[in-house]
């Protein structure tokens, strides 16, 4: 797909989506990760090929090329070498780390998540009456970067880390050495490790992302990993993601703690994936180089216009922190929607306060330019 054909604007509102229907009709919706691209055709060419078959019974396990697809991948994107037997498909990975924290932990157990984070993560502790111990990341001015002092002792006495890595709502990406560090205090005191990596293909400036069970097979034996194609191939409608379990014992008792939850991956998001991984490279190149122009974009313009907005560049991800504390909003959320008619996600919601919010640049540069045009004259007006 070429970089203009980004540049589309699709109506969106033709067709029932949670991002575009929230909000009244007037509102741009600039806040769930849900991007306003249309898919590569080699997904939609998949999925009508599967549509001539009039028959959509249940996925089952997943099919085996997809896990094969799934394996190879791991070790082209990352050299880490995996078994295809140690895929598990799942519905999201929301759905991934509260069925991990099911299998894995007991009512008043201590659960690390750092804040700002990415809300059901928030909130899963609560789902199964964890104790949460919160590691606040740096600041914005101090580069949204992992206190890994406070973060290892915090894991000294926990029984599980839900790590975000790449960070949402940050972009930020762990170091291998930061990894290390937190992969050792985590062995030391034999907490799980459930890590939420599905924004790992969505980096920037050749970077690349680690996942933290590729370090080494002892971590990978105390590590559910989860990923899916959905955020990179803006596929999340079609409910399929994967955990990959290394360790034969812990892959067992998180299957076993499904309990009849969930029943594994939709049918027709299990063929999408498998498109997207065999043959959506090219389309993925493409989207990052556009994604990366964006957030350049957007930084260079908050720089200039409003210069109050704190911006640290995301290493991944299309997601945007914006600190706007020194614009003296109050409710920052509240300020843009009501003045600017912008939505984005409010800084509360990731355990932040209310002088914060994210922004999702994953959208057709004429709309992030409305978007930040809207920000600049609602405050010329206040």
């Amino acid at each position: 797909m070429a970089a203009n054909e980004f540049d589309a604007v699709m109506d969106r509102r033709r067709v029932p989506t949670s991002k575009w229907d929230r909000y009244p009709e007037g509102v741009l919706p600039m806040w769930v990760a849900d991007m306003d691209f249309p898919v590569a055709e080699a997904i939609t060419a998949s999925l009508r090929d599967r549509l001539d078959h009039p028959v959509f019974g249940y996925g089952g396990p997943g099919p085996a090329t997809l896990r094969d697809v799934i394996a190879a991948d791991m070790q082209d994107l990352y050299g880490w070498s995996i078994s295809p037997a140690d895929v598990v498909f799942l519905p999201g990975v929301v759905p991934g780390f509260n069925q991990a924290l099911k299998a894995f932990t007991q009512s008043g157990d201590r659960l690390v998540v750092e804040t700002p984070v990415y809300p059901p993560i928030l909130a899963a502790a609560g789902n199964w009456d964890l104790t949460r111990k919160e590691v606040p990341l740096r600041s914005v001015s101090e580069g949204s970067t992992v206190d890994l002092h406070r973060l290892t002792a915090a894991l000294g006495d926990a029984e599980a880390f839900l790590l975000c890595n790449p960070h949402n709502p940050t972009g930020m990406m762990r170091t291998r050495s930061e990894l290390e560090a937190i992969g050792k205090a985590c062995l030391a005191s034999g907490a799980v490790i459930i890590s939420d990596e599905i924004h790992c293909d969505i980096v920037y400036g050749g970077k690349k992302h680690i996942p933290i069970a590729s370090l080494s097979p002892e971590i990978a034996n105390r590590t559910v990993t989860l990923m899916a194609a959905s955020k990179t191939y803006n596929i999340a409608g079609l409910k399929t993601a994967y955990a990959i379990i290394p360790d034969a014992e812990l892959r067992r008792r998180f299957v076993a703690a499904n309990l009849g939850m969930s029943e594994g991956a939709n049918v027709l998001g299990l063929v999408a994936t498998e498109a997207a991984l065999r043959h959506g490279r090219p389309w993925k190149q493409a989207l990052i180089s556009y994604l990366e122009a964006n957030r350049d974009h957007l930084s260079h313009r908050l720089s200039r216009e409003i210069p109050e907005i704190r911006l640290v560049s995301p290493d991944a991800t299309y997601l945007a922190w914006l600190d706007c504390t020194a614009l003296e909003l109050g409710d920052a959320y509240r300020f843009f929607l009501d003045k600017a008619k912008v939505a984005f996600n409010p800084g509360p919601s990731f355990g932040s306060d209310d002088g914060h919010v994210r922004l999702n640049f994953g959208c057709p540069r004429a709309l992030l330019d409305e978007g930040i045009d809207r920000m600049v004259k609602s405050l010329s007006q206040r």
